[in-house]
């Protein structure tokens, strides 16, 4: 699998001479996700600073479906004005983008100007306590017996769903994908015993994790990580050709004045280093994003392409 970093280069110096300018007016932040998310949970944080810097209020909209882009079209057709922005991520713009390309009206590259990534975060294989799972190695064992195991993710065609798919065909077994409307919802019923898997992000999961709510069982990543050193990689566990990094950022429609693309630049820089925003990426291991405009833009056109044969070859189908 391709990988790219989501911390590819520093960021460009920003003007922000039209900060003392009025913003045109009340701003929605879609959040293409149910709420409690990964991309929900700093979403709100950011939105609360952004609006402090803007001048004006930045209401968060949760519009999830159809792998995000159902929300995700909605901002496509919206005025560029700046007024309508969107929480990109990477199952909505990078994988979406293929996997829906047959049902979508809209190009995540061509018809959204992205200005800035806000997150980088692995993903990791989770399963409830009480089972008796306790590696990767069991995981598969269990999916290779029948019933089999229940595989929980945030939807058809995001990240986790694709990971899972590739681990069941690397080892010779069938994945039983339970999809949910958002990573939250699947993580509660992992929690609760409902399924016994889910695969979430780092940044959703990293408390759930702590409390002994849910066991970890790898990460998508190259390497360990510092935070959670006693966590095995995918890599580790006998699936060497399976690294995934999840990402997300806030776009605009395509066509929004270039201005008002770098006083929203400014306005998210600035809301990343705010103290409880910093803060809570520090909490759930989340590493901030450091792309802005035109270098932003770049990253979200080599994801695509990226990600395009991984969704091919995954046999995934939007369902």
């Amino acid at each position: 699998m391709l990988r790219r970093h989501l911390l590819l280069a520093a960021p460009a110096l920003l003007s922000a001479p039209a900060l003392a300018q009025p913003y045109p007016g009340p701003v929605r932040l879609i959040v293409p996700f149910a709420t409690g998310g990964t991309t929900d949970i700093i979403a709100r944080l950011i939105a609360e600073e952004m609006g402090r810097r803007l001048g004006t209020v930045v209401i968060v909209e949760n519009r999830p479906g159809a792998g995000a882009t159902l929300g995700t079209g909605l901002v496509a057709r919206a005025a560029p004005d700046g007024t309508t922005l969107l929480i990109s991520t990477i199952s909505g713009m990078a994988v979406g983008n293929t996997l829906y390309r047959d049902r979508i009206q809209w190009d995540a590259d061509r018809d959204f100007a992205h200005i800035a990534t806000i997150l980088g975060t692995p993903y990791l294989l989770l399963v409830n306590p009480q089972t008796p799972m306790r590696s990767v190695a069991d995981f598969v064992a269990a999916a290779k017996r029948p019933p089999g195991v229940a595989f929980a993710t945030s939807g058809i065609g995001s990240v986790p769903h694709l990971v899972g798919l590739r681990m069941a065909q690397a080892a010779g077994f069938e994945l039983q994908h339970i999809p949910y409307r958002g990573g939250s919802q699947a993580a509660t019923d992992a929690i609760a015993g409902v399924v016994p898997s889910v695969m979430d992000s780092l940044t959703a999961a990293s408390a759930y994790i702590r409390a002994g709510s849910l066991r970890a069982l790898a990460f998508t990543t190259r390497e360990r990580i510092a935070d959670f050193p006693d966590i095995p990689t995918l890599i580790e566990s006998g699936f060497p050709d399976i690294i995934a990094d999840g990402w997300a950022g806030i776009a605009a429609p395509a066509g929004t004045p270039r201005a008002l693309q770098e006083r929203l630049a400014a306005a998210i820089r600035e809301a990343m280093a705010a103290p409880q925003v910093a803060r809570r990426y520090a909490e759930t291991a989340t590493q901030p994003g450091t792309l802005f405009l035109d270098d932003a833009q770049a990253f979200v056109r080599a994801e695509i392409a990226a990600w395009a044969p991984v969704v091919r070859a995954s046999g995934a189908t939007p369902g």
